[in-house]
């Protein structure tokens, strides 16, 4: 057949089923020009079912109005979700500068069509009145009509049509600046490379750091050694390395990056981001873009917000404040009285306060943090609590060789969900990690109950030509956070999609991840897969109970710069009056009664702050200690029953990992919980709170 004729013949593959295993994306179809073509006729599609919803003539009713709106899957799928999940994901794990720039030409289109939908009159009206006046409703019917209702006036469907044109405006500009923050961050730190061409100065870096450095400089058709920024490159540079110069500069590299003078300083976009989210709050009739945030968080409010970090500040500091003066203490030992800890020595030196005090380091461990073996195990504990099963399936399509791909089965053997895992860093990703979906859970007008398709993303150690992945402990922590967002992800079992899995409040949705991090520490989950990669010798008790001691070495300095991050945030947010101030000099001012450490002058958190910037937690930071609350306390019940114990694990599944936001977080919790959490289990298992005995016995 003719080329020409067969490329006329050519379907978006958006456009029709994709006769794919579980109805996973065909990744390998999928073309650039697909993605902007599938979102133009994803918009038309909901403009065609907004007007078929708006011009029935029949009185306004929960399901031919907020279904309709909400939640309908029009016949097989919802284009517009279709094709914005897979974009969106690839923009933050596999991205390039063709698919940006159309990320820059869509942005605008996407805004306004969701200012559309959000602004219409019509259909408010009609939404308005089933608030009002609707049939007995469940549950979650309920929940979704409120937050239907009330994300139509959150997004200004009560203000007059001058109000509603600013709103507009200031809402297309702060989509716009949020896309660009990303974009500069992503190209600034990929642009940095320390290479080494001198083999003296990689004197101090274990094996794994250089050989890991001599395959990135050959990747790159260089002699010698490339470092970067990105964290498995970055991490043990900075612990590890003796040559100070060069701890420095890494250090001032990846603490200034975009406040450089050059296309990606993102100085002025945070300061326009803040003063734009600013006056969508007021313009909304809040005082602040905090006080709007929080009616819909557990915390209520700034004040509640400010009583947790406080609380925190007070219960931890004496103690950081400690920590810090014995790293100094060491360092002036090894290096002499006049020398002053920098930061970035501070790394360095508690690296080697660590070794000192419990004879541990994280390179110890590598070897018997196999990436396989890890893989293993995660997936080990997730069956050995819920019962459920992975299978990788070759036969799945993925946007990259580096991603794995798995069909889970539930404890009957069920299908229960497609599980993506992409491990290590590459140039068109994202720093960090994170969970995301490519199609989310809901059950159909049929009664299908179509299952999700999850995804976690990390940075974790590549592997080598002489040696496969071998992880730290911290990464092993990472993949067990993203995992527990996973679970939440999979275990997702209500019937609207916009109430399932991970669409909770965002002080409530750490709560499994960080939960999932607990076991890292754990004894006997160690021993599940905890084998040496060469001599399959599992992990020594003796090393075991060293990792357990150490678990809280720097746990206070750690809370502590957690804290300043909410403490920045909520800075920032709670302005009542347009931001002016310098970034820098702010900074350092809004996070210092947090800091047990000096601060320089240059560096600036803020401008590569992509949680409170781009990512969803502008005034919410403060959501990881809050959470962090919670996991504690969840995690004790584990401790008490039995960290493996199938009953309580059936609890956590059914009263809070599948619910997604049916309900009141606290009223979920308090049902698996059988009471509010308290302070007292965080405490107790940081070592700030010491643990009362009774007759001979822990309490």
């Amino acid at each position: 057949m003719n080329e020409n004729m067969t490329e006329a013949k050519r379907i978006n593959p958006f456009f029709e089923p994709y006769n794919t295993p579980h109805d996973t994306i065909p990744f390998n179809k999928i073309r650039l020009e697909d993605f902007e073509e599938a979102f133009i006729e994803g918009i038309r599609r909901d403009e065609e079912q907004i007007e078929k919803t708006i011009n029935n003539p029949a009185k306004p009713t929960f399901d031919n109005t907020i279904i309709n709106v909400d939640d309908d899957k029009d016949g097989y799928y919802d284009l517009l979700s279709r094709v914005s999940n897979v974009f969106s994901n690839l923009l933050s794990a596999e991205t390039n500068d063709e698919l940006d720039a159309l990320a820059q030409k869509l942005q605008p289109i996407l805004t306004k069509h969701a200012n559309d939908v959000r602004l219409n009159k019509r259909l408010f009206e009609r939404i308005k009145a089933v608030h009002l006046h609707h049939r007995k409703l469940t549950l979650e019917e309920k929940q979704l009509l409120d937050n239907c209702y009330d994300g139509f006036v959150r997004s200004g469907a009560l203000l007059d049509d001058e109000k509603k044109e600013q709103l507009r405006k200031l809402t297309e500009e702060a989509g716009m600046l949020s896309l660009k923050f990303s974009q500069n961050l992503l190209k600034e730190n990929k642009a940095y490379k320390l290479h080494v061409t001198d083999e003296a100065q990689l004197d101090g870096l274990p094996a794994t750091s250089i050989e890991a450095a001599a395959q990135a400089a050959s990747e790159q058709g260089l002699e010698g050694w490339v470092f970067t920024l990105d964290h498995p490159s970055y991490g043990p540079f900075m612990t590890y390395s003796t040559d100070r110069e060069l701890r420095k500069q890494m250090y001032m590299a990846r603490n200034t990056v975009c406040t450089h003078d050059n296309g990606e300083n993102n100085i002025e976009i945070c300061k326009r981001l803040i003063n734009l989210r600013r006056e969508i709050a007021q313009l909304l009739g809040y005082k602040t873009y905090a006080e709007y945030v929080l009616k819909h968080r557990m915390a209520g409010n700034s004040r509640n917000v400010y009583k947790l970090l406080d609380d925190l500040i007070e219960a931890y500091k004496p103690t950081a404040i400690k920590e810090v003066a014995d790293i100094e203490k060491l360092a002036k030992k090894i290096e002499g009285e006049n020398f002053t800890v920098e930061p970035w020595d501070f790394s360095f030196y508690s690296h080697k306060l660590q070794l000192k005090k419990f004879n541990i380091d994280s390179e110890m461990l590598r070897p018997y943090f196999e990436l396989s073996n890890v893989i293993n195990g995660v997936f080990g504990l997730a069956n050995r609590l819920y019962g459920i099963t992975f299978k990788e399936n070759g036969d799945l399509q993925t946007y990259h060789p580096d991603v794995k791909a798995y069909e889970v089965f539930d404890k009957d053997g069920t299908y229960l969900a497609v599980f993506y895992a992409d491990f290590f860093p590459r140039k068109g990703k994202q720093d960090g990690a994170w969970m995301t979906q490519f199609q989310g859970q809901w059950i159909d007008r049929k009664g299908e109950n179509v299952r999700p398709h999850v995804s976690v993303v990390m940075n974790l150690t590549k592997p080598t030509a002489e040696k496969p992945a071998l992880l730290t402990l911290g990464e092993v922590e990472t993949f067990l956070h993203e995992f527990g967002h996973s679970l939440h992800g999979m275990f997702a079992n209500t019937r609207f999609e916009s109430l399932s899995g991970t669409n909770v409040w965002w002080d409530f949705v750490e709560l499994p991840s960080q939960f999932m991090e607990n076991y890292a520490v754990e004894k006997d989950f160690l021993r599940t897969f905890a084998f040496h990669y060469k001599t399959g010798e599992p992990l020594p008790d003796e090393l075991i109970d060293r990792i357990v001691k150490s678990r809280n070495f720097m746990a206070a300095y750690s809370c502590l710069r957690q804290v300043s991050f909410g403490l920045l945030d909520m800075a920032y947010y709670t302005k009542k009056e347009p931001f002016t101030d310098d970034i820098v000099q702010f900074e350092k001012k809004a996070w210092q009664k947090a800091m047990v450490t000096p601060q320089l002058p240059d560096t600036c958190m803020t401008v590569q702050f992509s949680h409170i910037m781009a990512g969803g937690y502008a005034a919410g930071y403060y959501s990881y200690k809050w959470a962090e609350v919670l996991d504690a306390d969840a995690f004790s019940v584990f401790k008490k029953h039995g960290i493996f114990n199938q009953e309580t694990a059936r609890s956590f599944r059914n009263n809070i990992l599948s619910k997604g936001g049916t309900e009141h977080p606290m009223t979920l919790y308090k049902r698996f919980r059988g009471c509010e959490p308290t302070i007292d289990a965080l405490l107790k298992r940081n070592g700030i709170k010491k643990v009362r005995k009774q007759n001979g016995k822990k309490q």
